[in-house]
């Protein structure tokens, strides 16, 4: 069954090159041209990815893109800017984008990073039905991680997680106890070249940390490792 990707985009240029070059590479392509389209289609269809512009009528992109967390909805988002603005970008980042280009790109570009995001991604529709108790998981402190069942625990509470905040905490629990840098979890968790822009991963432990630090000042799990990166610690006493 192919993926399905939900494209809202005011330039109706745009939409129609990059629902032609998804079609092509086998995805079937839902688009909007609002932000308020945008978002009942998601709620609606469901798809397995968005690719939602930044500046749209009646609903911007940031938006779109805090109203479908707040309920929940976990799929993945790939954010388009016309700007080169760093506060744009990391805001988009902050209310759960997981991902962003900055215009003019090349359609190839966009299929490209599409498919990276699919591949890697926790959100699988496949995996919706797998029951809970089974699977492997690793455990660390209160905090259960299932990775084949795209699930993660703490205080037997299901977290909610976009995909890539559950990308990045399962490759920390999987290397507990060392240090990692912040190109290393770019490279690793994001599989490829961000141009060096190490404030995403910055953005996502932040996320990680308000779900499972009880004092995000003071955290027991994800230690800052001042000028190198993270290290993801078994919390003494648990």
């Amino acid at each position: 069954m192919s993926k399905k990707v939900l494209v809202v985009d005011d330039e109706q240029s745009i939409v129609t090159l990059l629902k032609y070059n998804l079609e092509q590479a086998g995805f079937e392509v839902l688009t909007a041209s609002d932000g308020e389209e945008g978002k009942t289609i998601a709620i609606e269809e469901r798809p397995d990815l968005i690719v939602l512009d930044l500046m749209l009528p009646k609903l911007d992109g940031i938006e779109v893109c805090k109203l479908l967390r707040q309920q929940k909805i976990m799929v993945p988002i790939l954010m388009l800017t016309a700007k080169d603005d760093e506060f744009d970008k990391v805001l988009g980042l902050e209310l759960g984008a997981d991902d962003y280009m900055t215009k003019p790109f090349s359609p190839r570009e966009v299929v490209a990073r599409v498919k990276a995001i699919l591949r890697r991604s926790s959100f699988s529709q496949e995996h919706s039905d797998i029951a809970v108790d089974d699977g492997e998981f690793i455990k660390v402190g209160k905090l259960k991680v299932y990775p084949e069942r795209y699930e993660a625990f703490f205080h037997e509470e299901k977290l909610e997680l976009t995909p890539k905040e559950f990308e990045l905490l399962v490759y920390l629990t999987k290397h507990k106890g060392r240090v990692l840098t912040r190109d290393q979890l770019l490279s690793s968790v994001w599989n490829y070249d961000f141009a060096g822009d190490t404030r995403i991963v910055d953005v996502h432990i932040s996320h990680l940390r308000e779900k499972i630090e009880e004092d995000t000042k003071k955290p027991k799990y994800i230690k800052t490792i001042r000028g190198l990166g993270y290290k993801f610690e078994e919390p003494k006493g648990e």
